[in-house]
């Protein structure tokens, strides 16, 4: 099988691999499509970050560089291991990407295994990904969707699961008004399960395109130019001069920050979803003088399923998020380029692995 696989910073190339054998408690997985995230544009600019050195192996899955990348991914069972009794081949399914110590509670009532020493991830620190075209499991991490929902709309649900995770930190409930800094996927998808929840969405981007994707998806309210209107006074003018209930982090950009600190009402709640490479300037006196609570969140933590229900309901359409589909041979070419040099034209874009997608 042919499989993408990451041999260093800005080193990633197509190899051909034997397919993997689906052991004792796994699921073989026949990848549909794997959107390319964020967290893969990092590990190709400036990693290895997730991602194994050549010389150092990740601590639980013991793999050195190249590793095979791509956790965003959904695909059919092809084959069920010894042990495995309640999935069947030709059931529709994604992954909950993670690698973690075996001797962590990952129970329906765990909240910190994403937590847990050591964690890593699928498609970035080794056991496979969904940038080749099959994949072994461990069936906890496997979820089965209703055929219901198309597969490459099925792919956005690990990234809308950290939308869920991110909205669930930040107490937002039915009536709150929401500031989101950022309207990527990660911003978009955070905006969806916000809406779901009844809550008012406000987006402040830059790119006239995503500003119309977020309103065309119905997943905002409102969708601001930050460089034409002063994102603060509108979000105080459109909530009688309180200010904003919650707010989302989600660019990593200084600016955006302090533009959600000084938007958020007394006693807000401010959630930084990014992944931040650099130290940020915080403004701590604004911090204790309005009371505002600041929350980080990493990914999903037992989220899947209700953001699979979510989806599987209607409550949330993944259709106008998908902005492109290529094969993986325009893997770097047509994906990291674009999202990396010409971001502002793109959402998310998925690839086909064998290309039967396409």
């Amino acid at each position: 099988m042919r499989a993408a696989r990451y041999y260093g910073r800005n080193d990633i190339r197509i190899d051909d691999l034997p397919e993997p054998e689906v052991g004792p408690g796994q699921v073989g997985i026949e990848v549909a499509w794997c959107g390319i995230c964020g967290t893969d544009l990092h590990e190709y600019l400036e990693g290895p970050i997730f991602c194994p050195t050549p010389d150092t192996p990740h601590p639980i899955s013991g793999e050195t560089a190249p590793v095979t990348l791509g956790h965003e991914f959904s695909g059919t069972v092809y084959a069920v291991g010894e042990g495995v009794d309640d999935l069947e081949v030709g059931r529709h399914v994604v992954v909950e990407p993670y690698i973690i110590h075996d001797d962590v509670d990952t129970g329906p009532e765990s909240t910190d295994y994403h937590l847990s020493p050591d964690m890593g991830f699928i498609g970035l620190s080794g056991r496979g990904g969904g940038l080749g075209e099959k994949i072994a499991v461990q069936r906890r991490w496997v979820h089965p969707i209703a055929d219901s929902v198309p597969l490459d709309q099925a792919a956005l649900i690990e990234p809308l699961s950290v939308g869920y995770h991110a909205v669930q930190r930040s107490g937002a409930k039915a009536g709150d008004v929401a500031l989101v800094g950022g309207a990527g996927p990660i911003g978009l998808l955070t905006s969806a399960v916000l809406k779901a929840l009844g809550v008012t969405v406000v987006v402040s981007e830059l790119s006239p395109l995503r500003r119309q994707k977020a309103l065309e998806a119905g997943v905002a309210d409102h969708a601001l130019d930050p460089r034409e209107t002063d994102v603060v006074a509108a979000v105080r003018e459109l909530t009688g001069g309180r200010g904003a209930d919650v707010a989302f982090e989600c660019t990593s950009v200084q600016v955006v920050l302090d533009t959600l600190m000084e938007a958020l009402r007394p006693t807000g709640v401010l959630v930084v979803v990014s992944i931040w490479g650099h130290r940020s300037e915080f403004d701590m006196f604004t911090l204790v003088m309005k009371e505002i609570d600041v929350r980080g969140t990493i990914a999903y933590v037992n989220s899947h399923p209700a953001t699979i229900e979510l989806v599987e309901s209607g409550k949330i359409d993944l259709a106008p998020f998908i902005t492109g589909r290529i094969g993986l041979e325009g893997l770097v070419e047509e994906g990291f380029d674009t999202l990396i040099h010409r971001n502002e034209t793109a959402v998310k874009i998925l690839v086909s692995p064998s290309g039967r997608g396409l």
